[in-house]
């Protein structure tokens, strides 16, 4: 017996053995992305680069799962490494404690990346991060914003060109038209209109989660070539 047991009798060794063989990069490890890290983690993916430079805060707790009172001020990134550990240990995990920019990012992502899943909160980063996808030839899966939403049912993998109600989506496909960018986007969005809040933004425990959930289901399905 074996953790991925009851995994393989899915999709079956042959598929299994391309998961333990893929690397994934994953920017942002907050309530999205930390389902995207847990969930690759749980099924059997081989190397996981995670990119974050936060810490832990007390308004983490409510959504974000290495948020505990007892990891209060801990850095996110490394967190994530003792929880993956735990999880899987045949799992490579690579750290880059670093808030990811244009500058940085050619010579940060220097491992051989099977997919990137863009689930950082930052619009310049979400810009790059296309781009250097596309000019690198490597799949990209990008979440887009999840604040101020109640409906986990309303969240869906679709193009980024299908998007409504997101004002992230938004700012992407105005960059993409100008810069004349024809590749399929591939993004986790919610067609609900967001809720109108002052400064901060509200959050959900559940939205987040299946965003990143859906996420990390189109990596590992793209990995075993299902889609």
């Amino acid at each position: 017996m074996n953790a991925l047991d009851r995994l393989q009798l899915l999709i079956g060794q042959e598929a299994i053995t391309k998961l333990t063989n893929a690397t994934v990069l994953i920017v942002g490890l907050g309530g999205v992305g930390g389902y995207v890290v847990e969930t690759l983690a749980r099924c059997g993916v081989g190397t996981l680069i995670l990119v974050d430079y936060d810490m832990i805060e007390l308004t983490n707790i409510n959504r974000q799962l290495i948020a505990l009172h007892s990891t209060i001020g801990k850095n996110k990134a490394e967190s994530w490494k003792d929880r993956i550990d735990d999880i899987n240990p045949n799992c490579n995990v690579i750290l880059k404690n670093i808030f990811l920019t244009k500058e940085n990012m050619e010579k940060t992502i220097v491992e051989n990346i099977d997919f990137i899943v863009d689930a950082c909160d930052t619009l310049k980063t979400k810009e790059e991060l296309i781009r250097f996808s596309i000019s690198k030839q490597i799949p990209l899966i990008s979440s887009m914003g999840m604040g101020n939403k109640l409906d986990p049912s309303k969240v869906s993998i679709m193009e980024i060109q299908k998007t409504s109600y997101d004002p992230i989506a938004k700012h992407l496909r105005k960059m993409m038209r100008d810069e004349n960018i024809k590749e399929k986007i591939m993004v986790v969005s919610s067609t609900e209109q967001p809720s109108i809040h002052e400064k901060t933004i509200a959050s959900s425990a559940f939205v987040p989660a299946v965003a990143g959930i859906l996420c990390a289901e189109y990596v590992v399905r793209k990995i075993i070539g299902e889609i």
